[in-house]
């Protein structure tokens, strides 16, 4: 991996743990705003209240920072290859790994909740902004790339036969 490559992972890190942290005082404030609404419910029907408004929006920033993922390769078997879509919690500046949550292990996974990780940065592709067209890019036909399953989080190699019509 270049050094390019390793600068823009740990941006993206940094990013990430900025995003995190962001999303945190989101939910501090949406469970704020719930307590309030539960204990005075008759605040929302007065003339002027926004409070419906503000819980509005504040669950669409709470849902545009969760959306924020990468991709990691979790095993260290190059036969198995396995990759999935993982949120990054942390970067140790000292190991220069990346600990991330798979949010949704698979059937074959022992026990159930999530699974945390902690990979290099080799490990780790970042993902495009959803909502920045220029951080995407098309891949031309036989490039190899990386697939989700639907309703998963698993990824497979696969490779591109045509490229998106205009």
């Amino acid at each position: 991996m270049s050094s390019p490559d390793i600068a823009s992972i740990l941006e993206n890190s940094r990013e990430l743990d900025r995003l995190r942290k962001e999303q945190e005082e989101v939910l501090v404030e949406i469970n704020k705003l719930h307590k309030k609404l539960q204990a005075t419910p008759e605040v929302v029907e007065k003339p002027g209240d926004s409070s419906l408004a503000r819980l509005k929006a504040m669950y669409i920033q709470a849902k545009d920072l969760s959306e924020r993922e990468v991709a990691a390769r979790v095993t260290s078997d190059a036969e198995k290859d396995e990759w999935f879509v993982v949120k990054v919690i942390n970067f140790d500046e000292k190991t220069k790994e990346f600990e991330v949550l798979d949010e949704e292990p698979g059937d074959d996974e022992e026990g159930s909740g999530q699974k945390k990780y902690k990979l290099p940065a080799s490990c780790i592709i970042p993902f495009p902004k959803r909502n920045d067209p220029l951080s995407t890019q098309e891949f031309p036909a036989g490039r190899n790339v990386l697939a989700v399953y639907p309703g998963t989080t698993a990824l497979y190699k696969a490779t591109v036969i045509s490229t998106p019509r205009k």
